[in-house]
């Protein structure tokens, strides 16, 4: 079958990731292809995607939008990691999805929530159903919509006339993380569906939020409207039944576990582990290479915003002067704990809750003794800032206030500890990383951390009733885990082999998509 992927990120093309879902629309369309299918994926280009030598224009054409018609081109473009005949990869190009800066995928928006990601996003939707009923495309099997970028597609297949004739086409809408809902007016603002899709005939029970009566909510649209849903991971797709509570450190629905329970019932929701990449062994390396590389990243990062943040200024210096400490004082017998991760509440909100008078970072790093903590990331300007504070305090603590993927490649092979407190984890990456490399886990028991971080077995988990418990909870289980690696050599060993034997193959998931989701089977 010819299976349609429309997604905002696609990390089979450079610079087209910012998180996992980029990871997926890379991986899963080579393993649908190992298993006899042709892959079509869509995604905006950003004013980069397609800008290089490995871009061949295909056509131009236009789609309707906000009271006109737009023109767009259509770029095919050769995959820069791994390829497959039957995977074929294209770009849309518009100045609008440029609109946040040449290669931003997403925007920090001052017209409002959402206002500007969601205006281009819904051209780039308008344009990929205009392509199909254009044919531009050839004849689609199965459209499948990841996260609420592209939900667009299935509003305009579900009540434009124009696009009826996709109906023949079986749908399936992917949550990647359902917090994130994409919420604006139905009305009365130019980023607004009624501004974008005049004299449209929706049905504002099936695309209303919940909440804010005059807004549409494209998660939520997604979900009421797809043939088929899914999740990234089993235990997120369980989760996400239940209300969130917050103030407990739970996130459940978030509003939208009604229409969840509802698919539930009508068998369209399923949860399907994502896989990981091992086609890629980890470098080799050693200390000098790493510490070379470690030098490289920081100036590279420190050039453009040491100018314009006195917080990276003394990010870079502290790191710096941590670095050359560790330089003389690194032994095989200190644990390296190592954290690699986009920096934002979800993520690494654990590690700022107060603990005892400061936060569970300092409690963990006052207590950790010999071991030492390396965080790589970027994300809010909070996070910065209290890790920069905790870099000048303690010398056990590294903080790289950046991202490079070979960089996290040599940590994930350098570092004996992975550190994953995530509050919640549709599914996670980061911990399948690690694993691959024989690097035991500290996770949170939630989500797809749950169904890949096993007790005991290939790594640690905590939890907890509310933030404070688990945060405790946290803290105890990463000291003991230091403790047994210090101390029991033999039942670390053990460990280690249990996360390299743990393996999560993306063909095991894509005949589970070919068979709960693409398949005309009724549940």
């Amino acid at each position: 079958m010819h299976i349609l992927m429309v997604a905002a990120e696609n990390d089979a093309l450079a610079g087209g990731k910012v998180g996992g879902l980029g990871d997926v629309v890379r991986d899963l369309p080579l393993a649908l292809a190992e298993q006899g299918h042709t892959v079509t994926v869509i995604s905006p280009g950003y004013g980069v995607l397609a800008a290089n030598e490995r871009a061949e224009a295909v056509t131009q054409f236009s789609a309707p939008f906000a009271g006109g018609h737009e023109t767009l081109e259509l770029f095919r473009v050769a995959a820069s990691k791994d390829s497959h005949p039957e995977v074929t990869h294209l770009v849309l190009e518009h100045w609008l999805f440029s609109a946040g800066g040449v290669g931003a995928i997403y925007c920090s928006d001052h017209y409002g929530p959402f206002a500007t990601d969601a205006h281009k996003f819904a051209l780039f939707c308008s344009a990929v159903c205009e392509a199909m009923v254009q044919k531009v495309l050839p004849p689609v099997d199965v459209i499948h919509c990841h996260d609420w970028h592209s939900a667009n597609v299935l509003i305009l297949r579900e009540y434009a006339p124009a696009y009826r004739s996709l109906k023949s086409a079986r749908t399936v809408y992917s949550i990647h993380n359902l917090s994130i809902q994409g919420v604006r007016p139905l009305q009365g603002d130019d980023s607004s569906l009624e501004g974008w899709f005049p004299g449209l005939q929706y049905d504002v029970h099936q695309v209303g939020d919940h909440y804010s009566h005059d807004c549409v909510n494209f998660m939520r649209a997604g979900i009421r409207l797809a043939d088929k849903v899914n999740t990234v991971s089993p235990t997120y797709a369980e989760e996400i039944l239940r209300p969130s509570h917050w103030e407990e450190a739970v996130v459940g629905g978030e509003g939208l576990e009604s229409d969840l329970l509802q698919a539930k019932a009508e068998g369209r929701l399923y949860g399907i582990l994502n896989g990981c990449d091992y086609r890629h062994p980890l470098p080799q390396t050693d200390s000098k290479a790493l510490y070379q590389l470690m030098d490289e990243c920081l100036d590279k990062w420190a050039l453009p915003s040491i100018r314009n943040s006195h917080v990276h200024s003394a990010s870079y210096y502290f790191a710096l002067r941590t670095l050359n400490r560790w330089r003389r004082k690194r032994n095989a017998s200190i644990p390296v704990l190592l954290s690699i991760s986009r920096m934002s509440y979800q993520k690494l909100g654990m590690l700022i809750a107060p603990f005892g008078g400061h936060t569970v970072l300092e409690e963990l790093l006052s207590n950790l003794r010999e071991g030492v903590f390396i965080m790589q990331g970027s994300g809010d300007a909070e996070y910065d800032q209290l890790f920069s504070r905790c870099m000048a305090r303690f010398d056990n603590f590294l903080f790289l206030n950046g991202y490079s993927e070979p960089l996290a490649n040599h940590l994930y092979n350098y570092a004996d500890i992975f550190l994953m407190p995530s509050i919640y984890e549709p599914c996670g990456i980061s911990q399948m990383l690690a694993m691959r490399g024989g690097m035991p886990c500290i996770a949170h028991a939630t989500g797809g951390l749950k169904d890949t971080v096993i007790d005991g077995r290939n790594g640690f988990t905590f939890s907890g009733e509310d933030m404070s418990s688990k945060s405790a909870a946290f803290i105890n289980t990463t000291l003991q885990a230091v403790s047994l690696f210090r101390e029991d050599p033999v039942a670390w060993r053990k460990l280690q082999t249990g996360a390299l034997e743990s393996r999560f193959e993306w063909q095991l998931a894509a005949k589970q998509y070919e068979h709960l989701l693409y398949s005309d089977r009724q549940s």
